[in-house]
């Protein structure tokens, strides 16, 4: 029994951080053990290995958004070799879209949150710019890059709230919603 009420503790303090219902995280902790194969972390090559990614032109970027520090919300820069459940949990948050209890004021950050991490997907080498040669385009003309408020104010008409979701090792994001769990 004490084992399980630990777990259980945990679950709650990572719904409190995250979001997802004690529920969804015990699914995703499945999914994760799988992906690991029942080892305390995950690496690249395990994301790699899964084969709904192989064909997608952004596999690289998706595999290094769940390693990158700054999407594992704990105010870090860098990247990390292997991630814990714990971070692979936080980087799966971004994916979560809103409620229809969600104000507009967690919608707005919601957003924010989710062009943040899209952003950080192009911005590769962690200094507050997207440049060309990180988007992979030649040089045209002089250009100094895109800052995260310049992103923003690109892609400010864009409805990112509920869209930017990911179907990720068969457990469907669109299903999970924001929020402390009721039950």
């Amino acid at each position: 029994m004490g084992a399980s009420q630990t777990r259980s503790g945990m679950y709650q303090d990572l719904a409190d951080k995250t979001g997802f219902s004690p529920d969804q995280i015990k699914n995703l902790y499945k999914r994760f053990q799988q992906l690991s194969g029942n080892e305390e972390t995950i690496s690249k090559e395990n994301l790699n290995s899964i084969p709904a990614l192989a064909n997608n032109p952004i596999r690289k970027q998706i595999v290094d958004a769940f390693f990158d520090k700054r999407n594992q919300h704990q105010g870090e820069v860098g990247s990390s070799e292997e991630i814990s459940f714990e971070q692979f949990l936080m980087v799966m948050s971004h994916f979560r879209p809103p409620t229809l209890k969600t104000t507009e004021e967690e919608k707005e950050a919601l957003r924010k949150e989710k062009l943040r991490f899209l952003f950080n997907m192009h911005d590769t080498d962690n200094d507050g710019t997207i440049t060309l040669e990180e988007y992979r385009k030649a040089p045209d003309d002089f250009y100094e890059g895109i800052t995260f408020e310049h992103f923003e104010q690109i892609l400010k008409g864009l409805e990112m709230e509920s869209r930017m979701h990911i179907r990720f090792l068969d457990v469907d994001t669109t299903t999970m919603r924001c929020g402390k769990s009721t039950s």
